[in-house]
Formats: C-alpha cells, structure tokens, sequence
C-alpha cells in the first residue's frame, strides 16, 4: 500500500481517516455483538448443549486476540488496506462456511476463521491508523469516537439480527452478515493513512522493540488489567440475551418496558444489548474526553470499580425488566470506555510506531478474558442450570484489575530510558 503524510488533516479532529474507520468498526462490531442471539436457534435446531455454541463464541474470541497482534504487525509491516482487506474477506468467509456447519465441532473450527475476521477489521488495526492520522491534542477523542464506533455497532446489531432471525434461517442470516462486512470495504476508498513513524536506531526495531516492552513491569499491568474487560464484555455479549429469557421475571402488561415496545424476555434481550451500546456511546466518548486531560491510569482503575459494583449489585437483586434496562445503561457507560484509555495509555507510553502491535498485544489479554468468560458461562450453566458463579468471578477479576493499574508509570518510556542511563 501507498501511504501519504497529511499534516492538514492531522490538526483536525474528524478527518477522512477516522470516519472511514468508523464505518468498518461500526459494521464488524453489529456482527460480532449478535452472536448471543443465535445461542437458542442453533442450540435447539441440533440439540447442542448449551456449552456446545458458547464453546464456539469463545474460540472465536480466542483467536480475535490471537490475531489482533499479528493483524496489527502485518499492517505495519505491509500497509494498513491490505490488513483490513484480509480481515474482511476472512471474517465473511468464516461466516459463510459456518452457515453450513451442523456439528459443534464445525462450529467451532469455523469461528477460527471469523475471529481472525473481527481482528482484521477491529480495534488494533483501526486504532493505530487512526491514532497516526491524529494530532496529539486530539488523538485520545479520536480514539473515543473510533471505539464509539463499535458501540453504534452494538446498537443496530443485535435488533437487525432479531429481525433477520423472525423472517430467515439463521444460515440465511450469516450469508447476509457476509455481505455486509465485505460492502464495508468501500469505506477504504476514502482511507489514505499516514505512514508509520520511522524507526530512529536499528535498535528500534518491531522485535526489539515489543521484546522490551513485555519486560517492563507497566505493559505487564496493562496486559493483566484488560483481562476483566475482555471476560465481563464477553460473557454479557454471548450470554445476557439467553440469562435474561430464562432468568428474567417476565414483562409485566401495562409497564414502562411494555410501553417501549418491549413485550417478551427474549425481545428484552436484545433490546438490553442493543442499550449497552446507546449508553456507550456516551460513555466512550466521555471517556476519550477525560483521558485527554486526567491520568489515564487512574480513569481505568475508577471504571473497572464501577463496573465491580454495577455487576455486583445487579446479581445480588432481582432480576426484573427494569433492573436489566437499569443495569444495562449503567454497564454500558462503562462497556468500552476502557479500550480509548488503554490504547492512548500504550501511545503515550511507548509511542506511536508500534502501537497497533503492542496494543494487539495487549488486547490478546483482553480476549483470554474473554475466551474464559463465553466458555465458563456455557458450562456453568451445564453445570449449575444458571450463571451465578460465572458473574461472580466477574465481579472478583473485575476488582483486581481497579487495583493493578494503580502501579503502572505514565512517563513515556524513552524518557523512563533516558533517566534511567543518566
């Protein structure tokens, strides 16, 4: 790929380069948030445990974080388009081979190919090229509005997907989610992303460079702390839907929630997730704000405890229509908001010529999370009948992932490095 600086476009906020990549993030993320709605159809269509597809959510989680740096390192190395066209053309074709999938095993090594999709065309790829097309004064609500991007996702999917579900098959409706991932690569005709930053010393290079990095104890704090947003996130996405149509108390007639259009648990499911990413959007976006001018480290660290006792308190109450809506716009203020902070904590720390790797990285940590909470979710409830243990572990990794950011140092590392040789 052919990269071009564009200093005019970096003083700006909004900028070709940013809405460009909202609309691949934005479209990846509607797909990627509807899974838990084909949990029952496909359970009930093959007699699969529960376990069975949530194995399969989790795989496809794995390997996003598995791919997320190896993605972001090829588009460093090779050109951003190139990576995001790879990610695209993998994550519909994952989509389409799993249309054909009647074994849980297929399933399962289908959903291989559609998290190495998500990677392609998520956050690590999108973020580092929106993050070089920033000006510093701007790059944290940059980041914001890219991740907001994917909560806008979380909004239209999960209701569109329901929608598909009522009038098609549910194969019928992965081919059609196929069609929409590879329409949104028209948005890279208006993408011209400035080159990466070049590399000062020989020393500066992608392997010296991330090799340093895994040894210091900050990037370390970082890998651990996103490993509870990576669980909770999803574990709500694969499992919530589900949870609420059979946990839930059902919808009473003439209430506030009958009254928003909402008439049954399972449609109160997907109107939940679709919540999450209304009140994300804010809360992204506020949060790409503050990280502009408050420690980053320490935003992270409020909204992981927030997120502790959210989670805590809804579980220790009943669960009704109205404290899902209550719960869901409370943990959707604080869905996302990590991801715009921890990627401008990793620019600020170690730079910006591989932050797409090292953030990939990190957010394979995030992913582990997340691998761990689908496949925990499935086969508790096998296990149990219901989800309580597994919201419970949430509530715990959620509190020690507040307490492991505190120690992480802000200062960028060269200067850490500089002070150190002095």
């Amino acid at each position: 790929m052919s990269t071009i600086t564009l200093p005019q476009t970096r003083e700006r906020l909004f900028t070709p380069v940013l809405i460009a990549g909202c609309v691949i993030i934005l479209i990846s993320f509607a797909i990627r948030s509807s899974f838990g709605l084909f949990q029952i159809p496909i359970a009930e269509e093959f007699n699969w445990l529960r376990a069975d597809f949530s194995f399969a959510i989790a795989i496809q989680n794995l390997f996003w974080g598995i791919g997320q740096p190896i993605f972001s390192a090829f588009a460093e190395k090779y050109g951003d388009r190139k990576a995001i066209i790879a990610g695209a053309m993998t994550y519909a074709a994952g989509l389409v081979f799993s249309s054909y999938a009647i074994t849980p095993g297929q399933h399962q090594l289908l959903e291989v190919l559609v998290g190495f999709g998500i990677a392609g065309t998520g956050f690590g790829v999108i973020l580092a090229v929106v993050g070089r097309a920033t000006a510093e004064k701007y790059r944290s609500m940059a980041l914001g509005i890219a991740t907001a991007a994917g909560s806008a996702g979380q909004i239209v999917g999960p209701p569109l997907a329901q929608t598909l579900l009522q009038q098609l098959a549910w194969q019928s409706v992965f081919v059609v989610f196929a069609a929409m991932i590879l329409l949104s690569l028209l948005a890279l005709f208006f993408m011209r992303v400035p080159a990466p930053p070049k590399a000062q010393h020989q020393d500066d290079g992608m392997g010296k460079i991330v090799f340093k990095a895994v040894q210091d104890p900050t990037f370390i704090f970082i890998f651990m702390g996103f490993f509870s947003c990576g669980y909770q996130l999803a574990f709500i996405t694969a499992h919530f839907p589900a949870f609420i149509a059979e946990m839930c108390s059902a919808v009473a007639p003439g209430s506030i929630i009958q009254a928003l259009g909402v008439s049954s648990t399972s449609t109160l499911g997907a109107v939940a997730i679709a919540l999450i990413g209304v009140a994300n959007i804010g809360g992204t976006l506020l949060a790409g704000w503050l990280g502009n001018r408050y420690s980053r480290k320490y935003l992270l660290a409020s909204i992981y405890l927030l997120r502790t006792l959210v989670a805590g308190a809804f579980i220790m109450n009943p669960i009704t229509p109205e404290s899902v809506v209550l719960f869901s716009i409370l943990m959707g203020a604080l869905w996302l908001a990590t991801v715009p902070l921890t990627a401008g904590l990793i620019a600020q720390i170690y730079g910006l010529r591989y932050m797409g790797t090292l953030y990939g990285l990190v957010f394979f940590s995030h992913q582990l999370g997340g691998f761990l909470g689908v496949w925990l979710g499935g086969s508790m409830y096998d296990l149990y009948g219901n989800y309580t243990l597994v919201w419970w572990v949430g509530v715990g990794v959620g509190a020690f992932s507040a307490l492991i950011h505190l120690p992480v140092r802000e200062q960028p590392w060269a200067e850490r490095q500089g002070l150190a040789a002095a």
